[in-house]
């Protein structure tokens, strides 16, 4: 005997109908007013790392020639000091020559705070006025490697291999291993007590503080296999651990997203088990596992705790020809550079901020790109 259910939608008196919509209109501008929010602090972090970094792309150069008196060559920097040196001093120039002042006198060229003397501040005035100091792009800041004497003479360059090198490691260990160990997990493997396990640690690992990697790192990598310390193959090891559970965790989720009437399409066509996940469900999702891993790169490009451990924060200024060579990264070049008591470090550490920025961004970019190239390229 088949019932006939009699529905009956339950009609709103205007009052009820009136406080509904004022309760939805109070919900969208809470939901306004947090996203202002976010974007308030966003523009103050923004402007002030600006503010502080982006005059650190300029320094300060004196022109230094043979009638070059002591109190001038006094306003060069350590580095220039020792080429007059080397060369033989100032009578030996052939003509003039433009050369970096120290931090110094840079810092005041630029009005800001400086412990020049009033006969130091007197003459870059003076040089000033006769247009023989003056501030140019700085170069260095770029094509440098870091120093811990001379912050006018500090760069980026080798610590920026540093990064690409780490990444590089870490992006051909973490992404192949994760996406295969999350296929696995999602469409091979039997649901027991032993798959539960492992996927509760994995969302476990995914949320734990990142220093205990770098303890994972020290004790894994070099204590046990005796790995060289300071090197972007460990670097980026120890970030690939790191990254290997959000990874799994994003293919995880691209892969339950695929519709499973798809599957089951595939399944009375007379494909195996292999087929259906390489030729529908792999790439179905592969945009949002290609976002996943890249944020996730993303993320680990900017670790710096994990990475202390390994020793990766030590004054290293040469630049790594390989993995095996000690390095470092660039958010461990910032932190040394914040924690410099000299005023000129603390600009070029927001200087370096925005380089970092810019990586993160070109990766973030790169995700987006990516996923719509094979959005657009997936036909049925």
């Amino acid at each position: 005997m088949i019932k006939k259910l009699n529905l009956k939608a339950r009609i709103l008196n205007p009052i009820e109908l009136k406080a509904r919509r004022k309760g939805s209109k109070r919900f969208r501008q809470f939901c306004k007013a947090g996203l202002y929010i976010n974007l308030f602090f966003l523009c103050i972090f923004l402007g002030s790392v600006g503010y502080l970094g982006f005059p650190a792309l300029e320094q300060s150069y004196v022109l230094i020639s043979k009638d070059s008196n002591q109190s001038v060559l006094n306003l060069l920097s350590r580095t220039e000091k020792r080429t007059l040196r080397l060369e033989g001093g100032v009578e030996n120039l052939n003509e003039p020559r433009w050369m970096l002042a120290n931090a110094e006198a840079d810092q005041y060229f630029k009005s800001k705070f400086n412990k020049l003397t009033d006969s130091e501040k007197e003459l870059v005035d003076h040089l000033t006025h006769k247009g023989e100091f003056d501030a140019h792009f700085n170069v260095n800041f770029f094509l440098g490697t870091d120093s811990k004497s001379s912050p006018e003479s500090s760069g980026v360059f080798a610590s920026v291999v540093g990064t690409v090198l780490c990444m590089l490691v870490c992006m051909g260990v973490a992404v192949p291993v994760g996406v295969a160990a999350a296929i696995y997990l999602e469409e091979f493997a039997k649901q027991n007590i032993i798959t539960d396990t492992i996927e509760i640690c994995i969302n476990n690992l995914a949320g734990i503080p990142s220093i205990i990697f770098g303890l994972l790192g020290l004790a894994l990598f070099i204590n046990f296999f005796g790995m060289p310390r300071s090197s972007a193959l460990v670097g980026g090891l120890t970030l690939a651990i790191m990254s290997l559970p959000i990874i799994i965790v994003a293919t995880k989720a691209a892969l339950k997203s695929v519709d499973v009437n798809m599957k089951n399409a595939a399944y009375a066509l007379g494909l195996t088990k292999w087929q259906m996940v390489s030729g529908i469900v792999l790439p179905l999702a592969a945009p949002m596992i290609l976002t996943g891993s890249i944020l996730a790169l993303a993320q680990a490009i900017g670790e710096t705790a994990p990475l202390m451990l390994i020793g990766m924060i030590a004054f290293i200024p040469d630049i790594a020809s390989n993995l095996a060579e000690p390095t470092t990264v660039l958010p461990a070049l910032i932190y040394n550079w914040a924690s410099m008591p000299e005023r000129a470090f603390l600009e070029r550490a927001a200087a370096g901020i925005l380089v970092l920025l810019g990586l993160v961004m070109v990766l973030n970019f790169t995700a987006i790109i990516l996923r719509k190239y094979f959005q657009g390229k997936t036909k049925w």
